[in-house]
């Protein structure tokens, strides 16, 4: 069908957040009248009651919507951003699909894994007979899916107008909306996945045009926001408590090129606006080489300011100048180097994570074996491994493919390569400042970061996330270290010591250096690169981005209680049965060493306390009963 635009009355649109009249939204109403309790009845009969229907529509904005996301930052983002809307009016959000009223599923088209997880959700939600919106990147870069008949769709530039989207959606008919010439504002409601943590879309699209991208189809050329737009809206964030702000976009470097300015502009604008205590930080996105070579002074000053984090992700694909020409990737191996060697001598403690594609079209041994040296040769400390997907509609599908038991081969010796390294090695001892936001996925350790952003796991009261910290590092692992918080840092947003952390929560300080690894949950780096720069490597595996499902998060409760359960549960934790894999294998053993029957001074105050407790009811009932006994004799 047509996209709504071209159904419009007067073909304007509502401001972004907020809703058309009904009347001026055109939509394809679907064959199937879904509010009929019996689909054979006449036409002519009386509607049955809600009470006798349950199929019968709820007031608009009082349904559950299930969110689901795949794929990169910029998408977590774009989800953020819908349940922001969403919520607003009133809808309720839910990790649970069986719950949910409507499913809307924000979409990845970097790698056919994801676009086939997809397929499969699309196909498990119409056996379900749920509502479904398709959001993201496959159905604007390919709206003629079959997958897609029947389906409504918001668009990449169109999530600011997702409300109108399911309410239609909800009452039977089928919207699409793809076209559009202007961004959506960044002052729309949004709920966050995590409250510390703003992902801040600075552009989108890109200026390459890479062989096999299908990103591109989507996203299209390149559009920034503006300065002072972005200025604006880190000013907000920041007095809401976000203490870590994610530049993203399909590439940080090009910004500001449509627009008149550059990266560096804006770069410094945002920092003259971060707190000069430094308790919130800024992470640059990933950025390809062709459009920092000419600022890398510039950014290298911006990565050594207190203020941001001295990390970059800087995908290379290839170690063969003749592999990145058949990508037309527009910059040499030398020019990679290049950056890598200037950031990495002008910024202290600087750390470069970087992309590879395994079995691009044409890829020979010779160019395969460029690229392992090249690997070696900077030892970085994250690497993310894809094995060559072709896109359908890009030129790269068109090549002459690699056999696919060579593509994998050559993944598994690369992985092979990059898990040898030990990035770590030297930090036992050290004593970093951290910035701690998360909770690890094993529900135990607290996720912090160094300026250098190395993931530091710790044991720590959940009073401690966004907040600032030193940290002593005590042992180290393969795709992060741990340490043991010595104190915390005060500053204008928090100012809290250690002291007056444990004596609120009445615990001492802890930290089990022999905890199992617990890596943090982060969406993937870059949709126009393959995949995320994660340092845990994945060889062709799509990461499925549902745990970043962004709901708003309930209070939890800081009571000695939950606090102490947390401990023991560190303790002692349950046995598994676990594909065995390096990191469970690392965390096993790690776990073997933990001090799984050591028993702590509250441990034994709370037990002592619930014994003297019992033995008093007891005697008070053996005291009443005695009295009863006497009185009747």
């Amino acid at each position: 069908m047509e996209d709504i635009e071209d159904l419009l009355i007067g073909g304007g649109g509502a401001p972004p957040g907020y809703r058309l009249p009904i009347t001026a939204v055109g939509v394809k109403p679907k064959k199937k009248n879904l509010f009929k309790s019996n689909p054979s009845a006449d036409d002519s009969s009386n509607q049955p009651s809600p009470t006798q229907n349950p199929l019968v529509p709820k007031i608009p904005g009082t349904q559950t919507i299930y969110v689901k996301t795949f794929g990169c930052s910029h998408n977590q983002s774009d989800s953020e951003y819908m349940a922001g809307q969403l919520s607003a009016f009133g809808y309720l959000l839910s990790d649970n699909p069986e719950d949910a009223d409507l499913w809307l599923i924000n979409t990845c088209t970097v790698k056919s894994p994801s676009q086939s997880a997809m397929d499969t959700l699309i196909t498990k939600c119409k056996n379900a007979k749920k509502p479904l919106v398709v959001a993201g990147c496959v159905p604007q870069g390919s709206r003629d899916l079959k997958e897609l008949e029947g389906v409504s769709i918001v668009g990449v530039q169109q999530i600011d107008r997702v409300v109108e989207v399911v309410e239609e959606t909800l009452k039977g008919h089928e919207v699409r909306l793809l076209n559009r010439k202007t961004l959506p504002a960044l002052d729309l409601p949004k709920v966050r996945k995590n409250k510390f943590i703003e992902i801040l879309p600075i552009n989108v699209g890109c200026l390459g045009a890479c062989t096999y991208c299908k990103t591109k189809h989507a996203r299209g050329h390149l559009g920034s926001y503006t300065v002072d737009s972005l200025v604006k809206r880190v000013r907000s964030v920041i007095n809401e408590g976000v203490r870590e702000i994610w530049l993203s976009s399909e590439d940080t470097g090009a910004y500001g090129r449509d627009i008149g300015v550059n990266l560096p502009i804006l770069l410094n604008a945002i920092v003259a606006e971060l707190p000069p205590d430094a308790s919130t930080m800024l992470r640059i996105g990933m950025t390809n080489p062709p459009f920092i070579l000419e600022h890398l002074k510039e950014i290298a000053k911006v990565l050594s300011h207190p203020c941001v984090y001295s990390f970059l992700h800087v995908p290379v694909q290839s170690g063969s100048d003749a592999i990145l020409s058949a990508m037309n990737r527009e910059y040499t191996v030398s020019e990679f180097r290049t950056v890598v060697d200037t950031l990495t001598e002008l910024v202290p403690g600087m750390q470069i994570a970087t992309d590879i594609i395994c079995g691009f079209p044409g890829e020979t041994d010779e160019d395969f074996c460029e690229t392992i040296n090249l690997i070696k040769e900077y030892n970085l400390p994250q690497v993310h491994i894809s094995q060559f997907y072709p896109r359908p509609g890009t030129p790269a599908a068109r090549m002459k493919k690699v056999p696919s038991a060579i593509v994998k081969k050559r993944s598994r010796e690369l992985t092979s390569v990059f898990e040898a390294f030990t990035p770590y090695n030297g930090m036992e001892g050290r004593v970093e400042r951290i910035w701690i936001t998360e909770i690890a996925a094993d529900g135990i350790h607290l996720v912090g970061h160094t300026k250098g952003y190395i993931q530091v796991l710790v044991i720590a009261p959940e009073t401690m996330l966004g907040t600032s910290a030193m940290a002593k590092i005590t042992s180290i692992g393969r795709w992060s270290v741990f340490g043991e918080v010595i104190e915390t840092i005060s500053t204008k947003h928090h100012k809290t010591t250690l002291e007056d952390t444990l004596t609120r929560d009445k615990v001492s300080p802890c930290s089990n250096t022999h905890e199992t690894c617990a890596c943090s949950t982060e969406p993937e780096s870059c949709a126009c690169e393959l995949g995320s720069c994660k340092g845990a490597v994945s060889v062709g595996d799509e990461v499925d981005s549902s745990r970043n499902i962004p709901l708003p998060e309930e209070p939890k409760r800081k009571n000695l209680i939950e606090w102490v359960l947390r401990r023991r549960k560190s303790q002692v934790m349950p046995k598994r049965e676990e594909t065995e894999n390096p990191i469970v294998t690392e965390r096993k053993q790690t776990l073997a060493g933990g001090r799984l029957d050591e028993w702590g001074v509250v441990d034994m105050i709370l037990v002592g306390g619930i014994l003297i407790s019992t033995f008093t009811i007891f005697g008070l009932l053996f005291h009443v009963g005695s009295t009863t006994l006497s009185s009747s004799w």
